[in-house]
């Protein structure tokens, strides 16, 4: 598994400059060049042109997300981009239908995804800190970042027949970003992604 498509869906919009996700596409960038990785990288806020996007879908071996979280939920551009990439994925490498067979219509939705034996990843950076998703009676009610906001987004990956690889997700990012956090959040998080993609490396060849 050499090929990765980075999607940086850091958008440019009121107040955010999208620069974090930039600076996490650009340290994911030298770690998976240093391991010898395939790179190529989709910036939502550029132009795009969706049938070539699902080619980059098509030659990818893992799927790499970079975005902020907004409102509990992906920015409105990269929404976009997956609408219309996944779009014009369908019968094209990304899904073929929703799996089901009008004869027996309850069952087997969501298993008609093209992209079976490929991987995604994500990250997501937040203003909220880790302790709302944690502490008892805050306000995530202790759910997990992907067992709460982000279960519908993995299931979205999951409805392609892609298979989550792993997770990496940046709190307090607003209040208590400071250069020294940032530091330790980039050791972090290229250590855990350095770990991921080795490890799917050697199952690879196993």
């Amino acid at each position: 598994m050499k090929n990765i498509l980075v999607i940086n869906g850091g958008q440019t919009f009121a107040h955010s400059g999208g620069t974090f996700n930039t600076t996490i596409t650009n340290w994911t960038k030298d770690v998976l060049e240093d391991e010898k990785f395939h790179i190529r990288i989709t910036n939502v806020n550029d132009d795009f042109d969706a049938t070539q996007e699902a080619e980059n879908f098509k030659w990818a071996d893992i799927v790499v997300y970079h975005f902020p979280v907004w409102w509990f939920q992906v920015p409105n551009r990269l929404k976009l981009y997956i609408d219309e990439v996944f779009t014009a994925g369908h019968n094209n490498g990304i899904y073929k239908s929703d799996g089901r067979s009008r004869v027996n219509p309850e069952i087997n939705y969501g298993t008609g995804g093209l992209m079976n034996g490929k991987y995604y990843f994500v990250t997501t950076s937040w203003n909220a800190p880790e302790t709302a998703f944690t502490l008892e009676g805050e306000f995530f009610n202790q759910h997990s970042v992907d067992e709460g906001v982000l279960f519908g987004f993995h299931r979205m990956n999951a409805f392609t027949g892609m298979s989550h690889l792993g997770s990496f997700h940046f709190h307090d990012m607003e209040k208590a970003a400071t250069q020294k956090r940032i530091d330790y959040y980039e050791k972090d998080y290229k250590d855990y992604l350095k770990s991921t993609f080795q490890n799917i490396q050697m199952e690879a060849f196993s």
